[in-house]
This record gives C-alpha cells, sequence and structure tokens, in this order.
C-alpha cells in the first residue's frame, strides 16, 4: 500500500512558515495547487489550522528539505512509513443504512415487490440490507405498518444506487425462464393494406350483387308462382 501524506494543508502550513521551499515543490509534495500554497503563505486560507511537521511524524526528512532548498527544481519525496499497518479485511455481511434512512426501508421493499418480482428475497436483502423476515411480513401484509406503507424507488431514497439495482434485476432476469410471448396485433405493411381494401371492396360488391338479385321484381314472381305451378302439375 503506497504511503499517502497526512493531513497535507497542515504540512503545507508548516513548510511555508518553516522552509524555504517554493510554492511549486510545496505544492506538488501535499498535493495542493500551487495558488492555494500562495494564498496560505499570504493569510488567506486555511486560517485556524495549525502547522503540522513533517520531519516529526516521519513522512520527510530534514536532508531532503535541505537537498529541495538547495534545488528548486527538486520535487520532495515522501518517506517510506517504518511500521507498515496490515490492510484490513473486508467484512461480508448485510448493507448498512444510516439510522435516518432505516425508516424507508419498508417503503423502498414494498416498491421492489411490486416493481420487480423476479428479485429474490436475497437479493432485495443486498440491496436495502433488510431481513427476510421483513420482506415476507411486507409481502403478505402483516407488517406492522401496512397500512401506511407508500411504495418508493430505492435509489431516490438513497439505499442504493442505480447500477446496483440494475445489476440485480439483469441477474434475476437471467435466472428467470423464458417466456413465450404470444403474438399481438401489428401494424400491416403497405401491401398488406392495399390487399386487404381491395378485399373489402370485392366482398362489398358480391354482397350488394346478391342482394339486388334477391329483390328483383322477376326474382319475386318466380318465388311466388313457383308453388302454383306445382300444384297445377299435381292436378
Amino acid at each position: 500500500m503506497p504511503a499517502t501524506l497526512l493531513m497535507p494543508k497542515a504540512t503545507a502550513i508548516w513548510l511555508v512558515d518553516n522552509t524555504s521551499l517554493s510554492f511549486k515543490q510545496i505544492a506538488e509534495f501535499c498535493g495542493l495547487h500551487e495558488l492555494e500554497v500562495a494564498a496560505i503563505a499570504d493569510g488567506e486560507a486555511a486560517q485556524g489550522i495549525k502547522g503540522l511537521d513533517p520531519v516529526s511524524t516521519g513522512q520527510l526528512s530534514r536532508e531532503e528539505i535541505e537537498r529541495a532548498q538547495k534545488d528548486p527544481k527538486y520535487k520532495l519525496k515522501l518517506q517510506e512509513p517504518k511500521v507498515r499497518l496490515p490492510q484490513p479485511k473486508k467484512r461480508r455481511g448485510p448493507r448498512y443504512t444510516p439510522v435516518s434512512r432505516r425508516q424507508d426501508r419498508p417503503n423502498a421493499i414494498l416498491w421492489l415487490i411490486r416493481n420487480h418480482p423476479e428479485l429474490k428475497d436475497a437479493q432485495i436483502m443486498r440491496l436495502v440490507g433488510t431481513t427476510k423476515a421483513t420482506i415476507t411480513s411486507i409481502r403478505e401484509r402483516t407488517h406492522w405498518n401496512a397500512a401506511n406503507l407508500q411504495p418508493s424507488d430505492p435509489v431516490t431514497l438513497g439505499l442504493c444506487s442505480q447500477l446496483e439495482l440494475d445489476m440485480e434485476v439483469q441477474k434475476a432476469a437471467k435466472d428467470r425462464p423464458a417466456m413465450v410471448q404470444s403474438e399481438g396485433p401489428r401494424l400491416l405493411t403497405p401491401e398488406e393494406s392495399l390487399a386487404e381494401e381491395a378485399a373489402e371492396r370485392e366482398r362489398a360488391r358480391y354482397e350488394e350483387q346478391e342482394r339486388e338479385e334477391t329483390y328483383s321484381a322477376d326474382s319475386v314472381f318466380a318465388r311466388l308462382n313457383a308453388p302454383r305451378v306445382e300444384e297445377d302439375e299435381e292436378e
């Protein structure tokens, strides 16, 4: 793990007050802008901050300071720490939720259940830092405050990021079995639309022709005389 400078502004104040280093050298060493170092020297910035001696903290040696004072182009180098602290191991556990936002978790859970039913309980637990019992009570409407819950987007509430939510939704979509989509109505192509209109006109013309033949005078008299002719033949 690379060494980092402790309290950069306090160190810059000490270097301005106790050395003849240039503003650029101090700015590069402390990770500040050169104008900010100039403002510190003029007393316009970092007021009320006490200077920190980098030599006493083991971050800079006297020899390094003297060498930089003799050569304005020389860049100060941070000393390696004598004691290396072990890196803390990340503990896997439920997401920590600030106390001020914990009251919003039930609303976020209700929103996830309604808008993303494909999410598993474990995924909801990772997103909002809740328990399986709370998710079950909200889903079954047995939560103590179920009547007053209002679904709210967990991203808007600050309980998770949009990227985290999208990743969980995509993961749930991959695990969900594929569903066969039924063909719904679709827009006709120009050729299909013209063909359908022509067929409709032809159908209307045929129906009109049938009506004219049915109600014509000759056909009516023919139907009225047909039974009489048959009776005369029988006599």
